[in-house]
């Protein structure tokens, strides 16, 4: 083995730690905005319910100074009462932990029209907009600018894309010599792309492959990339020959969330993805769409393409 690929070697195992590093911290807000709304939550009820509790009486101000002594300034009583208020504005919904951060929120939480924060909602979730963008959204009053309000703006969550009713069951994939890797897997179906198309479905157009795209501090190269009309979406689609593992689902939900920050246009849906695995001598289709893989599974069958 030369010095290259002892490189290789390395550079791999750190885009992989540093992609599982970025998919813990989505993780973790997911976690974060949840237990914020429980803790909300609890205080509302043991002040006796929303209508009957006083905003910053004597229960959060003692609940503030054990918490906050116990894990830190984060529990202080300003916090709180920000978490109750967080749970009295969506106690009716549940908060969309895997869309908006925290950060958001907090944003969020300073208008009292349901009508004002929701349009500002759904403008985070349509446009991927950060923190920063918001409050840029914010004091350019977005909302105030609008030629005509609606009566009622209610959040808006994006349908999820249904996968294609015409997929084939077992897929089939063409191949002309042994598959030893994954590299001669993608190479395969790089040269039957349209026959592949047509077992996924209808409507798949080929993007790119070994597509590259960066974070701002790494390159990754997504194995292959296709766009499908009908969904309106695109596809990450990533190769393993092995079985399917925990951190193979972090690491398409993350390329997939870069392709939706930086190549998905604002009407675009969602990315959603696909990881072909092998299962004992059998290859599968996994595929993924938001934070949930789909209980579909599609053996692909390995057959010798007849070049006659």
């Amino acid at each position: 083995m030369n010095e290259e690929k002892y490189y290789q070697e390395i550079e791999h195992l750190i885009k992989k730690q540093e992609i599982n590093k970025r998919v813990r911290k989505l993780e973790e807000n997911n976690s974060l905005v949840t237990t914020y709304w429980q803790l909300g939550k609890i205080i509302v009820e043991a002040q006796g319910g929303s209508k009957k509790a006083k905003y910053g009486n004597e229960l959060i101000k003692k609940w503030s100074v054990k918490l906050t002594e116990a894990y830190g300034k984060g529990y202080n009583a300003s916090n709180l009462r920000k978490f109750r208020q967080f749970y009295l504005a969506f106690e009716k919904s549940s908060p969309l932990g895997s869309k908006l951060s925290w950060s958001h929120y907090r944003e969020l939480l300073i208008f009292k029209d349901e009508n004002k924060r929701n349009y500002y909602i759904n403008l985070c979730i349509k446009n991927n907009l950060s923190k920063r963008k918001l409050i840029k959204e914010i004091k350019s009053n977005s909302y105030e600018r609008l030629v005509d309000k609606p009566n009622k703006i209610d959040i808006i969550i994006p349908s999820k894309p249904s996968i294609t009713t015409d997929m084939k069951n077992p897929i089939i994939i063409p191949i002309d010599k042994k598959i030893a890797n994954e590299y001669d897997l993608e190479l395969s179906i790089l040269a039957n792309l349209d026959f592949f198309f047509k077992q996924l479905g209808e409507g798949f157009l080929y993007a790119g492959h070994q597509y590259k795209i960066n974070d701002g501090k790494n390159n990754y190269y997504i194995d292959i990339l296709l766009f499908n009309y009908k969904l309106n979406c695109f596809i990450v689609v990533e190769l393993k020959l092995r079985s399917l593992k925990k951190e193979d689902k972090a690491q398409i939900e993350y390329y997939m969330k870069l392709i939706d920050e930086q190549v998905k246009e604002v009407h675009h849906n969602r990315t959603i993805g696909i990881i072909i695995s092998k299962e004992s001598d059998k290859l599968i289709v996994n595929f993924i769409k938001s934070s949930d893989i789909i209980p579909l599974y599609y053996e692909l069958q390995k057959v010798v393409s007849n070049k006659d």
